[in-house]
């Protein structure tokens, strides 16, 4: 299959471009290298030794992506690129509508010009907002708290929409919970800009020196150690739902969502004290207040996955920590060279 991938230079992206290539399909790689390197794609070439095309594009230039999909006659999309930040997107709503939804806008006039009814698309567990259940299944009423999740919301609806109003027309709708780890090899992994926004970076670059201490955001919630408490996943894992999806939108046509997750939740102190059990270094941190917006526990029902994809998380915490210090350990200051905008 040709896949285009858009955003295939970072985090999830270039670990999916890693399943994709030995899945043995065709890839065109679309970035603009916002929140990514080069770097990482030159990697991606090592540890594959296969070969992929790559045009430097922005989301939000609709005649680039209308001639890179009409060059490269892609049979399906896997799309990431899009700001990611929640906390960020509270303060810059209108650069994340653009990116996000009116990137996305662009992608599907794309498509529809170069004749691609087929996407996978990178969405959030953060399109369920403050649950009303536990797990969360993916009927579980819609309502973001934040701009970056109501811009997921909006492209899931947009795929919706234009699935009802297109026969040949799929797209398979990922909600990730929270991605972690890294690839065995220690060569790729997340190398967030500045500051993490997530905890397992932050605890890496804590636990490599880079950072001070880890900030704990309330340590009053309703939970068994007061800690806020997700579902994180291994960044491997949800790449190969990923090639589980392609196989998918063959066979079906339909917009369909669809949660990945492990299914159970580990608290910020449990995180920590894993990373610094796989990492054998101590973890400082120190206990802040809560963060508006957010959640004392979310993790996912991920059934839906196993049933319908024939895809269910395989690797454990433990090993998500192991990884993840062995990028951080391998590559203190993430990827040596970037090209940042």
């Amino acid at each position: 299959m040709r896949v285009l991938i858009t955003g295939g230079a970072g985090y999830i992206g270039t670990h999916t471009l890693l399943e994709v290539l030995a899945a043995d399909h065709e890839v065109c790689v679309i970035d603009n290298f916002s929140n990514s390197a080069p770097e990482a794609l030159e990697r991606v070439k090592a540890l594959s030794n296969r070969r992929f095309t790559f045009q430097k594009c922005d989301m939000r230039d609709r005649e680039a992506l209308i001639g890179h999909l009409t060059n490269f006659k892609p049979e399906a999309i896997i799309h990431f690129a899009g700001l990611k930040a929640v906390g960020e997107s509270v303060e810059m709503p209108l650069e994340y509508y653009e990116n996000n939804v009116q990137g996305a806008i662009n992608l599907l006039h794309a498509m529809k010009v170069s004749g691609c009814n087929n996407i996978v698309f990178s969405s959030s567990a953060t399109v369920y907002g403050d649950p009303d259940f536990l797990p969360i299944t993916e009927d579980h009423p819609l309502r973001s708290t934040n701009p970056y999740g109501r811009s997921k919301l909006h492209i899931e609806d947009m795929l919706r929409d234009v699935a009802s109003s297109n026969p040949d027309f799929t797209a398979a709708i990922l909600r990730y919970f929270n991605p972690v780890g890294a690839h065995e090899s220690g060569r790729i992994g997340e190398d967030p800009n500045g500051i993490p926004n997530n905890l397992m970076p932050m605890i890496a670059q804590v636990a490599v020196g880079r950072r001070a201490q880890v900030k704990v955001f309330g340590n009053d919630y309703d939970t068994p150690d007061g800690t806020g408490v997700r579902d994180y996943i291994h960044v491997v894992d949800l790449a190969k739902a990923h090639i589980a999806a392609l196989d998918w939108t063959k066979t079906h046509r339909e917009a369909r969502a669809f949660n990945l997750g492990v299914g159970k939740g580990v608290s910020v102190m449990e995180m920590i004290e894993a990373f610094a059990k796989a990492s054998g270094q101590e973890i400082p941190f120190q206990n802040d207040p809560r963060r508006e917006s957010d959640i004392a526990t979310c993790y996912a029902d991920p059934s839906r996955a196993e049933a319908e994809l024939g895809w269910k998380a395989k690797i454990g915490l433990a090993e998500m920590c192991e990884t993840c210090w062995h990028w951080q350990e391998t590559n203190p200051l993430g990827y040596a060279i970037k090209t940042r905008r």
